[in-house]
């Protein structure tokens, strides 16, 4: 992999990862990244503003998550785009993408 870039919200990498089976309910940003890292993968992140959860960004959110927007068609991070221009949406996804190129991004 050469160049690839997350796109997350301001939470980053934080609360990235819980114990056991409620690892399913850890922040989906910081999801994504602990995966990547995990495997190896080299990576920008991209912190986008606004928030589903933070009213005070809606005014503003449109403008704030244009780029995600164009490139993945939501507003919703993380998303994560390759190299070659595929962007994948959502934690889980990026998750096993992560997983499954583990080997690619070690050797």
């Amino acid at each position: 992999m050469k160049h690839m870039i997350l796109y997350v919200c301001s939470h980053g990498k934080s609360f990235g990862s819980l114990p056991g089976p409620l690892n399913q309910l850890a922040h989906p940003c910081g999801r994504a990244a602990k995966a990547l890292d995990e495997a190896g993968c080299s990576y920008e992140m991209k912190t986008v503003k606004g928030g589903r959860a933070k009213p005070w960004t809606w005014p503003t959110r449109a403008e704030d998550r244009a780029e995600v927007e164009r490139l993945s068609g939501q507003r919703s991070v993380p998303i994560l785009l390759l190299d070659g221009g595929e962007v994948i949406t959502g934690s889980g996804a990026i998750v096993r993408w992560a997983a499954e190129h583990r080997a690619q991004a070690v050797g």
